[in-house]
């Protein structure tokens, strides 16, 4: 099977050859492990991809998101990042006083990417691929406006909020529906969610706020004949019989902080699991051998003719023996 009948089986559960994998790999890895990074490449390749993005007018940006210093981004968010290697974080609002809704406007030129590129792309390669923009609208929401305004807003309600939040979720809409017409596979968008025990509002509010936004999203992708993926960090479980009821292929999450066994016992053969072995413990802490029995009880929990994708992010202060194990365990089985 080629990596992309691998992925495509898998979300179909239809007896993939193997459990296909995706690294994920943050700057700190490749500043600091090299050697260990171009390992893992070579003998664990990836089966998804990403499309290629070539801009008639590229999205404006200043500075370097993994950089110590200042970064910029298309929307003219300012991220101030202390480490080199991982994103930093939006320290002041772009947006302070409701007065000034009018001046955020959305990065129009990450729409005049090149269609024929991604096409060209998609032709010439095996891999499952993966459409290159990725809505947040959660996110976009906090760096606009930061976190602690954000949950103030939730609840007040202003006017300037509905328009700001419509204009985040308009804009991705035309970039998601211009994304969904090439030849990619497959498409993702993403929120964090969760914290370390529980949401971060309440579920009630999030199925009246954010639902309807990712039913859009799944919706486009779905129409088009491509697979919808999400990431969410955190304890979600209290949301993902919602995002199964609205088709979503496949979810990328924190399992281990919801527990393996109880989220196969609820979803197992319901939706895949793109993902992950922990980060918080087992990734920088664990023993190789402590890693492979990780790698095994999610198997054994969350694997029904399909369903899984070994998907491990390489990132700061992970042992490069144990992202190694994490594979090497994953081709075994």
């Amino acid at each position: 099977m080629t990596s992309r009948e691998l992925i495509q089986r898998t979300l179909e559960f239809d007896r993939p050859e193997r459990v296909p994998r995706e690294l994920w790999l943050l700057p700190w890895a490749t500043d600091n492990h090299p050697s260990e990074v171009a390992r893992i490449q070579r003998d664990f390749p990836n089966d998804i991809v990403h499309a290629p993005a070539v801009y008639e007018t590229p999205p404006v940006t200043n500075g370097d998101p993994c950089k110590i210093g200042t970064y910029i981004d298309e929307w003219g968010c300012v991220f101030e990042n202390r480490q080199n290697g991982i994103i930093g974080e939006v320290k002041e609002p772009l947006l302070r006083d409701w007065s000034d809704v009018d001046s955020v406007k959305p990065p129009r030129g990450a729409l005049t990417f090149d269609t024929g590129t991604v096409n060209a792309f998609c032709r010439e390669s095996d891999a499952f691929v993966m459409a290159e923009c990725c809505p947040r609208p959660f996110e976009r929401l906090q760096f606009i406006r930061s976190s602690e305004n954000v949950y103030y807003d939730v609840i007040d309600r202003p006017e300037e909020f509905t328009v700001i939040l419509d204009r985040i979720h308009s804009f991705y809409v035309e970039e998601f529906e211009k994304w969904a017409a090439t030849d990619v596979d497959g498409l993702m968008f993403m929120d964090d969610w969760g914290a370390q025990r529980s949401l971060l509002i309440s579920p009630d509010m999030w199925r009246e706020l954010f639902k309807p936004l990712y039913r859009d999203y799944i919706s486009i992708a779905h129409k088009r004949g491509k697979y919808c993926f999400m990431h969410s960090d955190g304890y979600i479980i209290d949301i993902l019989p919602d995002l199964i009821e609205l088709g979503l292929d496949a979810i990328n999450s924190q399992i281990f902080c919801m527990d393996v066994g109880t989220l196969g016992e609820r979803f197992r053969g319901k939706i895949t699991f793109w993902g992950e072995i922990d980060r918080q413990h087992i990734l920088p802490h664990a023993s190789v051998t402590e890693v492979a029995e990780a790698v095994r009880l999610v198997g054994e929990s969350l694997y029904d003719n399909g369903g899984v994708i070994a998907q491990c992010e390489f990132g700061p202060g992970a042992r490069p023996e144990n992202v190694y194990t994490v594979f090497e365990t994953w081709n075994s089985m």
